[in-house]
């Protein structure tokens, strides 16, 4: 079964090779495709429209919508006034800066009406909060020139980045719903684990070897052989979400006494460690949260969206 991310490829390829496209608006159908076959899957199931109508701040280049926004007689068209519960989309050439465009007064207008942006050149995608803050991130390519190079081989690009760059799609599209329900919650944090399990997969043995030896030394067990590794790989994984998510409760415990207190620490999973009560866990904790070790494993992102 082909992977939405190889289709998207593969439609900006032609589109590209053609020779008959623009840069900006031949490809928004790509994206809205895209955006479109991972929306789906969604409870509710989310959908981009390109171009919406102008409600006062601008005309955004997409939106995505939920199921229920849109008219039961005419399933295509979101009802009468109504704004993209998933926010905006904000699309440039494959060439432009997305930091840049982030940070434009088009997406701030756009911002305080819709409440969040995703902001792409089709390569990097940038999702900004209300606020103007930049929450997530996911980039296909460093440069326009090595993702065109890259794209001339759909399959081959695709499969370096299906499974990341879908969770962190189905992630935007989640972002602006309501936090009702544990299992919500609960789905942020395995999300952002598997994004953490692939960057630790591609990331050298020997960089994991102190964590791994004191794994082995906690649990009493040999990671050895593939299946060794990759037993070893997810138990790390688990382990780290689970202590941000066990030193969370902790500090709530802790701070909800004091609601008020201008004194109140705010989360971050760095100080995971000291509300952690095994032993293992802290130690998990003190090693990951070197900056050496930081650095090599490319945790720090995933660990600080979990946070």
């Amino acid at each position: 079964m082909t992977q939405p991310i190889e289709t998207y490829l593969r439609e900006l390829r032609d589109i590209r090779a053609s020779g008959a496209g623009v840069k900006e608006t031949s490809y928004y159908g790509a994206l809205a495709n895209l955006c479109n076959d991972i929306g789906k899957a969604l409870k509710p199931r989310v959908r981009c429209i390109i171009n919406l109508r102008n409600q006062g701040a601008g005309i955004p280049d997409g939106g995505l919508f939920t199921a229920d926004q849109f008219q039961k007689a005419d399933p295509a068209e979101p009802l009468e006034g109504t704004l993209p519960a998933r926010g905006a989309i904000e699309v440039k050439g494959t060439g432009d800066d997305t930091g840049k465009i982030a940070d434009s007064e088009q997406v701030k207008k756009y911002l305080a009406k819709y409440g969040q942006v995703l902001v792409t050149n089709l390569r990097d995608f940038v999702l900004v909060g209300k606020d103007g803050t930049h929450l997530e991130s996911y980039r296909l390519a460093e440069n326009e020139q090595a993702f065109w190079t890259a794209a001339a081989n759909p399959t081959a690009f695709a499969a370096l980045h299906a499974e990341r760059f879908t969770e962190y799609l189905k992630r935007v599209m989640l972002s602006n719903a309501p936090l009702e329900n544990p299992k919500d919650v609960a789905w942020f944090l395995a999300s952002y684990a598997r994004d953490a399990k692939a960057r630790i997969e591609q990331a050298p043995l020997d960089e994991l070897a102190t964590i791994r030896a004191a794994l082995e030394e906690a649990l009493g067990v040999k990671f050895e052989g593939e299946k060794g590794l990759r037993f070893f790989r997810s138990t790390l994984v688990q382990t780290l979400f689970y202590g941000v998510f066990s030193a969370w409760v902790l500090w709530c415990k802790t701070n909800i006494r004091t609601p008020n207190s201008t004194n109140r620490t705010p989360f971050d999973w760095y100080s995971s460690a000291r509300y952690l009560r095994v032993p293992i866990l802290r130690k998990l904790f003190h090693l990951i949260s070197e900056p050496g070790q930081l650095d090599e494993l490319n945790l720090s992102e995933p660990l600080d969206w979990a946070a």
